[in-house]
């Protein structure tokens, strides 16, 4: 407990000794009973994990409430010889046009808590899984974590987001009361529904006729304008959703295209595909709008 509270008092000097300065026991403990701590004791990161998720699920969420889970990657930089399975990966925060760093790639699952004296969404990670090349891919990884909340939490239902990186197959098929809402990319195919089976003989068809791409779709939606809150602020914007499949990625699961343009403002990206973000999401019931704040909380 003392190691806790010195690494929350502690936040600059994130080392064993750091923590018993930021306890006020660097002059009572000899360094080496906190060192032995942590070398001599078998830890299971996930336990921790989900005892923390337990806390976070207990005292920040309504009782019943879903959990909605932030699913991304971060990259701890660190360089040596002896740093376990260190590579170059994708880092978004790097300085230049090559977003690239060197480091320890981890893929986090945080879940978003609203929390009285703040103005938007948190999230606070639990899970963690190390990126191994040539290993389980970051959705993999991410699709397991996802699991394991969903498997401790089972009367709760579970709404994943992330960002087009998990838009993939990793997250086919989720159990029931399980949800993935993910951003598509600009080249995403969608196709209607697969049509009711004739009775013939053969193998009934799996998808129906081909939709399109998300601007192929906004040139021919119906948009409405709504009131929503992201970011911490209220805007207005014009939505427009389809119901359809998403074949070559999730199969044959039922998901809702989420169109989403901002009023008031033209970008790049609306003049040219008529859209500003295209979501895409297995969550049938909740409205466009709730969707829409659930993927800008993450």
């Amino acid at each position: 407990m003392m190691l806790v509270a010195g690494l929350i008092a502690q936040p600059v000097r994130r080392t064993v000794c750091g923590m018993l300065t930021g306890a006020g026991l660097a002059r009572l403990w000899h360094h080496s009973r906190a060192h032995r701590f942590f070398s001599h004791t078998r830890w299971n990161p996930r336990q921790v994990g989900l005892l923390l998720a337990g806390l976070v699920v207990t005292h920040l969420l309504p009782t019943g409430a879903p959990i909605t889970v932030a699913i991304d990657d971060t990259l701890f930089r660190c360089r040596g010889k002896k740093v376990h399975v260190a590579g170059w990966f994708h880092d978004g925060s790097a300085a230049g046009k090559a977003k690239l760093g060197f480091g320890n790639n981890w893929v986090v699952a945080a879940i978003i808590v609203t929390l009285s004296f703040c103005s938007r969404p948190v999230a606070l990670p639990v899970l963690a899984a190390l990126t191994v090349k040539n290993g389980p891919t970051k959705p993999d990884l991410a699709r397991d974590l996802l699991d394991l909340i969903a498997e401790h939490f089972g009367d709760r239902d579970i709404h994943a987001v992330g960002d087009s990186a998990y838009g993939c197959g990793a997250f086919a098929g989720l159990g029931d009361g399980m949800t993935m809402t993910t951003r598509a990319k600009t080249n995403a195919t969608f196709y209607q529904l697969a049509p009711p089976r004739t009775g013939k003989r053969g193998r009934p068809a799996l998808k129906g006729q081909r939709i399109g791409t998300p601007a192929q779709i906004a040139g021919s939606a119906t948009w409405k304008t709504l009131s929503m809150s992201r970011y911490g602020t209220t805007s207005t914007v014009t939505i427009a959703e389809k119901m359809c499949l998403w074949y070559g990625t999730w199969r044959t699961d039922t998901v809702r295209v989420i169109l989403v343009r901002n009023t008031g403002r033209t970008t790049k990206t609306s003049t040219t595909s008529g859209y500003d973000i295209a979501l895409v999401t297995t969550d049938l019931t909740a409205t466009a709008a709730d969707i829409t704040a659930r993927y800008a909380a993450r």
